[in-house]
């Protein structure tokens, strides 16, 4: 499978779309505000302590205030922040040598942690974003800090060693293992990164330096630092897909920024200097994403319904915390008999589901409602298409079998905000609900309104102003409400329609004279 990462920038915004023969499967995008900030690094202020919850919310010099969770807080002032190293080392050493503890756990009970015994409102504390703002939520943040390379991620608040699950051999498990504990000179914990596989000691010790360094000016910039204030940038999304993607996921880079490719070069000059041939600057008179196609697939990315080939679709439903997604025939009709046509159209979308999730980026929980099988071998078919088709997905996933009444339950690793999140907003009619008040309803909501107000009416005439369509249909074929209130009234109603007005708007004035 040949991979390509094509990459856009524009003054305010920069998009990384990763392509696998051709099409566009997952993309990134960053803009210049605060949609995208995990992994950095703030020094944040202890807004208020939420003992029920067991969180906190934490100022961190945002619009949002972030959220910690007391599985997420190390330790009550940053002496005891630093101390907590030494103290996880000697414990781990003296059990195996090698270090046990985990990055994203402290080395006590977590039952016996209570959030306000570990801080307190008004204190400072180290945070890192391991959640963007998602909807109305604020970030989620850490005190477990990890700084991620090119090989290596440093984990200081651990002293745990993790080599990389895509690594299989365990010669090669063991050769990574052992040369980060001979390297290491400091109690910190650091994960393996799968590119590391068959690398040289000295890139890991060049790493390893560099990561330490780099460590040691973040914590000399949250002493001199101001509360609720950023200490440390995570690299731009560019120079994430490099380092993450480049090589690991793709074979090619090609840019359409001079200043950006030269930028990658100098990040390649000092991380990889081996992957400099597999960037591009692209100098087209076209616009990148056009010449590849892409931005027809990014719009059907933001559509409620997505069309099979087959004839059938896809209805992708969104909330806060929970994605709908429904399976259904629409025009095709199959050759054979009602159970054949149901499991092709269902192994259909499959493919389209794996693609679409990973595409829109969707995460938590997600429900399927395939089209009803009776044949429970085909209901298995079914799961295994879908499991096999989300292995190319980097997110996590766990999904169960279907259920009897053709549904399939499944959660995604969700980190930051999807798709149609970030490139849409409520639309500003009807706010998001995604329907209005039919127009018949809203005549009949008038028509009640004025009955209500009747016994406090002194005018000989009601004027009425309303949507132009609305005005259209009471004129027109809902004429006898009009027709009913003027004889129950007694009065005149004049209707003035504004094409200006809400489709659900409408004012009632009375006129003293004729």
């Amino acid at each position: 499978m040949h991979k390509k990462l094509i990459i856009n920038v524009a003054e305010h915004e920069t998009r990384v779309a990763l392509l696998e023969d051709g099409t566009i499967v997952e993309i990134f995008i960053e803009r210049g505000d605060d949609s995208n900030i995990a992994g950095n690094i703030y020094k944040g202020r202890v807004q208020r302590i939420l003992p029920g919850m067991q969180a906190a919310f934490v100022d961190i010099g945002l619009n949002q205030a972030a959220f910690i969770y007391v599985d997420d807080v190390i330790c009550n002032d940053y002496k005891e922040f630093e101390q907590i190293f030494i103290k996880n080392s000697e414990v781990d050493h003296k059990i195996s040598g090698t270090g046990s503890a985990n990055h994203s756990s402290p080395p006590i009970e977590r039952d016996s942690r209570h959030i306000e015994e570990l801080i307190t409102e008004g204190q400072e504390i180290m945070v890192q974003v391991a959640k963007s703002p998602i909807g109305t939520k604020g970030p989620r943040v850490t005190n477990y800090i990890s700084l991620p390379s090119r090989f290596l991620v440093l984990m200081p608040t651990s002293d745990h060693i993790g080599i990389s699950r895509c690594i299989e051999s365990e010669t090669e498990r063991e050769r990574l293992k052992n040369i980060v504990l001979s390297l290491r000179k400091e109690p910190y914990g650091y994960i393996v990164r799968t590119v590391s596989e068959g690398i040289y000691e000295e890139k890991l010790e060049k790493e390893m330096g560099f990561l330490n360094n780099l460590w040691e000016s973040i914590q000399r910039r949250y002493k001199s630092a101001p509360a609720t204030s950023l200490i440390h940038q995570e690299l731009t999304v560019s120079l994430r897909a490099v380092r993450d993607l480049l090589t690991n996921e793709a074979e090619k880079l090609i840019i359409d920024s001079r200043s950006g490719f030269e930028s990658i070069l100098s990040f390649l000059d000092t991380f990889m200097q081996s992957l400099k041939d597999s960037v591009e600057l692209y100098e087209g008179s076209e616009p990148i994403f056009d010449a590849y196609n892409l931005e027809g697939e990014i719009l059907r990315a933001l559509r409620r319904k997505v069309w099979l080939k087959s004839g059938g679709y896809l209805v992708i439903e969104q909330t806060e915390a929970l994605v709908s997604i429904d399976v259904n025939t629409g025009r095709y009709v199959g050759k054979h008999n009602l159970e054949e046509t149901i499991l092709k159209t269902n192994l259909e979308a499959v493919k389209e589901i794996a693609y679409q999730i990973r595409l829109r980026d969707l995460g938590g929980i997600i429900i399927i409602d395939f089209i009803d099988v009776e044949k429970k071998s085909n209901q298995e078919k079914i799961f295994n298409a879908l499991k096999k088709a989300l292995t190319k997905d980097r997110s996590k996933s766990h999904i169960l079998p279907m259920s009897e009444m053709g549904l399939i339950q499944m959660t995604r690793k969700r980190t930051r905000q999807a798709l149609t999140r970030m490139l849409c907003e409520p639309c500003f009619y009807c706010d998001g609900e995604g329907s209005l008040i039919s127009r018949q309803t809203i005549c009949y909501n008038i028509y009640r309104e004025i009955l209500r107000d009747a016994s406090n009416m002194v005018g000989v005439k009601l004027t009425l102003r309303v949507n132009s369509k609305i005005a259209d249909l009471l004129l027109g074929k809902e004429n006898h409400i009009i027709t009913s209130l003027e004889q129950t009234l007694g009065k005149r109603i004049v209707i003035y329609p504004n094409p200006q007005f809400h489709m659900e708007e409408f004012d009632i004035f009375e006129d003293l004279k004729e």
